[in-house]
């Protein structure tokens, strides 16, 4: 079995400074826990900010194996059910904000998306795109291909925004734990 990779860095999608709201122990007794995302992979998280440390929504927080500026550990990984309405709120703001700082990263994936059964194209998997379009966008990339998110939108009419597409995909693999393929984040 593959070992899963850590993530590095995360975006901060709530901070709870006394703690969970539902949390059975005194509120002395709590710690603060901060809810955030991975930037790589997507994944959903709980951390432990150090002890007087200010943390902001939306801050990049390092959480890798070196020393850490504000974060004392990472406490587990959560599901999207777990997140509170606040970082919930946030999410789609955050991944708009990931999808536009690694465009490359998704414009290869409308260049590279391949088949994944006889009857599945990866491509599918994106909300809004039926057999129609999937072989649309495959004939305008192999005539070249795309350079950006701009360039699909301008090449494939029916696509006025694919980053809303990723978005709505990224969201769909976090809220539902029964998504047979993993395309944006892991499992």
């Amino acid at each position: 079995m593959k070992a899963e990779r850590k993530e590095v860095n995360a975006i901060v999608l709530d901070v709870l400074m006394k703690g969970h709201v539902d949390d059975p122990r005194p509120q002395f007794k709590r710690e603060p826990i901060v809810q955030a995302m991975g930037l790589e992979q997507f994944k959903l998280l709980e951390l432990v900010p150090k002890p007087s440390v200010f943390i902001e929504l939306h801050e990049r927080v390092y959480i890798g194996d070196s020393e850490r500026v504000k974060i004392e550990r990472v406490k587990r990984r959560i599901g999207y059910e777990e997140l509170t309405p606040t970082a919930r709120g946030e999410l789609p703001f955050i991944i708009a904000e990931i999808i536009k700082e690694r465009e490359a990263d998704f414009v290869s994936f409308f260049n590279k998306a391949i088949s994944i059964t006889p009857r599945l194209h990866m491509l599918h998997l994106l909300p809004g795109i039926g057999k129609k379009l999937m072989w649309e966008i495959l004939e305008e990339r192999n005539k070249k291909p795309f350079a950006s998110l701009a360039d699909i939108s301008a090449r494939i009419k029916s696509i006025p925004h694919p980053e809303k597409m990723i978005q709505a995909r990224i969201i769909e693999e976090l809220e539902v734990k029964e998504t047979k393929y993993h395309v944006f984040t892991t499992r």
